[in-house]
């Protein structure tokens, strides 16, 4: 690379111009946007008060972590069967919405301690303690994984119409055309922007690319008639403004016995990102000519407590479980923008959005294609990280150990999805995959390092 090139992009303890950091953080909520909202759609919680949920905990793990760890805070798909299990079980007969997610709410706040257990035996007894139970043969496939298993869920939003304005049934062939269109003009762009785009616009592919994806489904719209743009639903509020609908958590057993057992599968989950973000931030910084350091990875401890705090905040308030968002992680590392002021403010929009109506109502009405198509490229970067982590960990694939664990991961979290709908069968009980494939590895990988012989730090690096 020429030396006189220089390499634009923004460190976790950088701060852009505030025009800047307020484009970027927009283009951190609308990354996070589906994702989040998706999870309440499904779970029934309320969608204004999920999305307040996502930032006020994103607020309070930053705080938490010391400003060290950039990562935005949002709502898991790990959490989704045991919550929605829980809240259409014959127990809950008769309960109010509100009443149901009072109950579940107890069992989220619960599942918070379980991170905070772990990052404390971590911040004890030091990071490889849990790089023996979680090496990169196994956090990497992991994110791999993640990334794969949402895969159909890209394609199907992108040539989705689902919830169009103004879609005749004679119209379907068609709007599924349309959708395609939408879906790939918004993929391709934002791809193209990533790619080519220089300074502070290759910043900005995120938002410009969907923004290009609206402007193409409002001129289908005009020459077609179909209105891909998606009818806001009838809860929908009408005004200027309204808080979020907040509950109390109602103590339950059964919650607990639902729901925190996933946080021990959203642990494996956490540290691939952990990892990633430390790969990519160093990377740049090298880049960028910086003499820093950033000890994003020694501080993994620090993320499962905040991950704990995120949750224990976002239970209280009545919003879903959840983690810290690869699809954030892949937005900072295509935009080379890790700035912790930018997530803050992101937090900080997102909270406002919960309460403005005609922002959520906006935000809420983009096509489904628009979303699709930047899905596509998101949850394959999120897969692309899996492979990056095993890469500069320097995995050795052609250890028989490490070929097994892999493939093991692998097949569980992309099988379940595909085969399963995402939930095992096994005995009697429905496993989440990625949760399924998460405690198999580590399970099989314990199980392989019976009576294994350190020869020396290589060997331990590479198995």
């Amino acid at each position: 690379m020429n030396k006189n090139q220089q390499v634009i992009g923004y460190l976790p303890d950088e701060k852009p111009a505030m025009w800047k950091l307020l484009l970027y953080a927009i283009q951190q909520v609308i990354v996070m946007f589906p994702a989040t909202v998706a999870v309440a759609i499904i779970t029934g919680f309320h969608i204004s008060t999920t999305i307040f949920a996502s930032g006020l905990a994103t607020i309070c793990f930053i705080l938490v972590t010391g400003r060290k760890i950039p990562l935005y805070y949002g709502s898991s798909f790990s959490y989704v069967t045991a919550i929605g299990s829980l809240m259409s079980s014959e127990a809950l007969t008769g309960y109010s919405l509100n009443e149901k997610i009072a109950v579940a709410q107890f069992g989220i706040v619960m599942s918070g301690f379980v991170s905070i257990a772990a990052g404390l035996i971590i911040k004890r007894f030091g990071r490889d303690s849990i790089e023996k139970i979680l090496p990169a043969s196994i956090t990497g496939p992991i994110a791999m994984v993640i990334g794969l298993t949402l895969a159909a869920t890209a394609l199907i939003d992108a040539q989705s119409f689902s919830g169009a304005i103004s879609v005749l049934e004679s119209q379907t062939a068609l709007a599924t055309n349309m959708a395609w269109i939408v879906s790939l003009v918004t993929m391709l762009s934002t791809i193209l922007f990533s790619v080519h785009l220089k300074g502070f616009l290759g910043q900005l592919p995120l938002l410009l690319g969907p923004i290009l994806g609206c402007l193409t489904a409002l001129v289908i719209y005009w020459v077609t008639g179909i209105n891909l743009f998606k009818v806001l639903p009838e809860t929908a509020n009408s005004g200027i403004f309204a808080l979020p609908v907040f509950t109390l958590p109602k103590p339950s057993l059964m919650a607990v016995a639902a729901i925190m057992p996933i946080a021990i599968a959203t642990i494996p989950e956490s540290t691939a990102h952990v990892y990633q973000l430390d790969i990519y931030v160093n990377d740049l910084a090298k880049k960028m000519n910086s003499d820093k350091k950033y000890d994003i990875a020694d501080r993994l401890g620090d993320n499962l407590i905040g991950d704990g705090i995120g949750d224990i905040v976002a239970g209280f308030v009545g919003g879903p479980a959840g983690t810290n968002y690869g699809e954030n992680i892949s937005a900072m590392a295509i935009t080379r923008v890790f700035s912790i002021p930018v997530l803050i403010a992101a937090a900080i929009i997102a909270m406002v959005i919960s309460c403005f109506t005609p922002l959520i109502n906006a935000i809420y009405s983009i096509p489904t294609a628009v979303i699709g198509g930047l899905e596509v490229y998101l949850f394959g970067a999120i897969a692309a990280q899996g492979i990056a982590i095993m890469v500069e960990k320097k995995v050795d694939l052609f250890s028989a150990k490490n070929i097994a664990i892999i493939a093991t991961i692998m097949i569980i979290g992309i099988g379940g999805q595909f085969g399963f709908g995402g939930n095992i069968p096994f005995f009697g009980l429905n496993v989440p995959c990625v949760a399924g494939a998460s405690i198999f590895g580590i399970l099989l990988h314990l199980f392989l390092s019976i009576g294994e012989k350190k020869n020396n730090n290589h060997h331990q690096q590479t198995e």
